[in-house]
């Protein structure tokens, strides 16, 4: 029998999580609080929801071992460690869930939740210095050197446990599918659409959430991001952030010929993207909408193309343009340089010929010719 449970609220545009003592019909108020910690500093619903469900496995996990929050941090280091490895391994055998039918999450899933329960119990920590440090977390020094060349120090913590996931990297649309696709796009929304993410490197989410009364800039042809919490369809930029993005002249046109085209359904809201037929006609359109569209598309094709894959063709095209890594990390909205370089198609074969490139431009490195 499960323990707990997870509840939702919404209060006009906000969306509100909590997770509640089934026995009780208490709100149990340390991972509440949490969320709404997670919630006031903008994180995404489901980046929150995640996290929710991620702290209500654990909850679930230690009930079963009649173990409080508490008596974790008690725990000798070693006994630590097996704790939270037997939680993945518990999670693996799908013991999570009640459904019979759910396939066991891969690796990857089962750290990502224990990675939000690590986040939880450092929260836990900050707020309550009385509780101590979990000792399994051990500590990593790194140097930084920030935007005037000024080194600093970084300090994070690291879990020596996690399982080995299993290697997968999205690929890159091509740009000879994306011609494809846009050939067999029967209307102006979609070949926009699809123009947007090629050229902008944008979030599906980032994308839908465009005002076109606010977010473009039709003088010098650039979309911006903005944050917002209360776009009709649920649309918005991932973490707070703010960007923005030049189009081509050709994709500029296209946006005017779109708006032009649609504009008894664009007048009565201001949303870029919206429904152009069925009954939600007008309405901002979602992100459901637009993998149906592709779905249509890969039928029509037989290519399949994601939002993802497109944001992947964006930033693997400007690195053979030439941009440095620091600029695509910038376009992108990474807060990690490793996050933008897992986008990159950088091959082993592409590195070593850059070695050969730089040494012989530069033979005579350590004046190694007078040695021998």
């Amino acid at each position: 029998m499960r323990r707990y449970e997870l509840e939702t609220e919404r209060e006009g545009s906000a969306v509100y999580f909590f997770i509640r003592d089934i026995e009780t019909l208490d709100i149990v108020l340390l991972p509440t609080k949490y969320l709404m910690h997670k919630i006031r500093s903008k994180c995404s619903p489901n980046t929150i929801r995640r996290s929710a469900l991620s702290i209500l496995y654990y909850l679930e996990y230690i009930h079963e071992k009649e173990q409080e929050l508490i008596d974790i941090y008690q725990m000798p280091y070693i006994e630590q460690t097996e704790h939270f490895v037997k939680f993945l391994y518990w999670l693996k055998a799908g013991k999570h869930t009640q459904d019979e039918n759910h396939r066991s999450p891969n690796n990857g899933t089962c750290n990502a939740y224990l990675k939000d329960v690590f986040r939880f119990y450092l929260f836990i920590e900050e707020e309550y210095q009385q509780f101590g440090e979990l000792k399994a977390l051990s500590y990593n020094y790194f140097m930084a050197v920030d935007a005037v060349g000024v080194k600093k120090s970084i300090r994070s913590r690291s879990f020596k446990g996690y399982l080995k996931e299993e290697e997968h990297k999205a690929r890159a649309a091509k740009k000879d599918e994306i011609v494809e696709i846009l050939k067999a796009c029967t209307n102006i929304r979609d070949r926009l659409l699809m123009l947007l993410l090629a050229e902008t490197g944008y979030r599906i989410g980032e994308i839908l959430g465009i005002d076109y009364s606010k977010d473009i800039d039709y003088r010098n042809h650039i979309i911006r991001v903005y944050f917002r919490e209360d776009n009709e369809n649920g649309a918005r930029a991932k973490n707070a952030e703010y960007r923005s993005a030049k189009i081509s002249k050709d994709t500029f046109d296209f946006l005017n010929l779109y708006i032009a085209e649609y504009r008894k359904l664009l007048q009565h809201q201001t949303s870029l993207f919206v429904n152009i037929s069925g009954d939600n006609i007008g309405k901002p359109m979602n992100v459901e909408a637009v993998y149906s569209m592709l779905k249509r598309m890969e039928k029509k094709t037989g290519i399949k193309i994601t939002p993802h894959m497109l944001r992947h063709y964006f930033g693997n095209e400007r690195r053979k343009a030439g941009w440095s890594l620091e600029l695509i990390q910038l376009a992108y909205g990474h807060r990690h340089i490793q996050t933008t370089i897992n986008y990159l198609d950088i091959v082993d074969d592409e590195l070593l010929d850059a070695s050969q490139e730089f040494y012989e431009k530069h033979s005579s490195l350590y004046g190694i010719e007078e040695l021998l």
